[in-house]
């Protein structure tokens, strides 16, 4: 299993933009081709996409909230401790292309709720804010 990468991966800069999943996954910005967070339990999150795939999503100009349903939530968790920065990659409509993923730069999980979503299911929440160097 590689290294993991906590901050900025080679040259990306915040707005450039990704055809795919797959293209995030061979340039080793956001490894899992799937998978919308890159995280252990025992180091944290590396990185997140944000997909519109789940209904407990919340997306503003100045923070986000994140919705797990999965054993990766305990990265997340584990980042929130650590203080370690998290990629942020969103699916964004850009033309010509119908898809593509715009790194959103370096955030950090700034809290995590388990909670009641909108279907009545109990899922993680995070709240992630910009990351601010120190």
């Amino acid at each position: 299993m590689p290294t993991p990468t906590f901050g900025h991966v080679g040259s990306a800069q915040p707005g450039d933009l990704f055809a795919s999943r797959l293209e995030l996954s061979l340039r080793g910005q956001h490894r899992p081709r799937r998978a919308g967070v890159c995280a252990t339990a025992q180091e944290g999150a590396e990185s997140i996409t944000l997909a519109d795939q789940y209904e407990d999503d919340e997306v503003h100009d100045d923070y986000f909230w994140y919705a797990d349903l999965t054993y990766r939530n305990q990265g997340l968790i584990r980042s929130q401790e650590t203080g370690r920065p998290v990629r942020v990659f969103r699916r964004v409509a850009v033309a010509p292309e119908p898809w593509q993923f715009r790194y959103e730069g370096l955030w950090h999980v700034v809290a995590h709720v388990y909670a009641t979503g909108k279907s009545g299911y109990k899922v993680y929440r995070f709240p992630l804010e910009p990351w601010v160097e120190s």
